[in-house]
């Protein structure tokens, strides 16, 4: 079975295994020259996702990226107890979903 779902400009295919197999040229043609995505699932749940090279090495990058950011904020908050940063995560979320809810009643 397959099932195209529209995400943005680009679309993703979803397949089982044995399809994906049986149409591995075309599924190629389709990531590399529409820059769509193929997810593979196998026992209807997802295992795999093919996507143009271009894609993958972004998400390389920000992968990069994302875990020296994650380094540097876990180094400006090595001397907080952890129990003080979730209160305060709490807190700061607690705050949001007020404000957010009051914003949505006065519209």
């Amino acid at each position: 079975m397959i099932i195209m779902v529209n995400e943005g400009d680009a679309m993703i295919t979803e397949t089982n295994a044995v399809n994906f197999r049986q149409n591995l040229g075309e599924m190629l043609n389709q990531v590399q020259y529409r820059h769509d995505s193929v997810m593979i699932n196998k026992d209807g749940k997802p295992v795999a996702v093919l996507i143009d090279a271009r894609l993958f090495e972004r998400i390389r990058r920000m992968q990069g990226r994302f875990d020296a950011l994650c380094q540097r904020i876990e180094a400006g908050f090595s001397q907080v107890p952890e129990s003080t940063g979730i209160a305060e995560i709490e807190a700061a979320v607690a705050q949001e979903r007020r404000e957010s809810s009051i914003s949505a009643e006065d519209h």
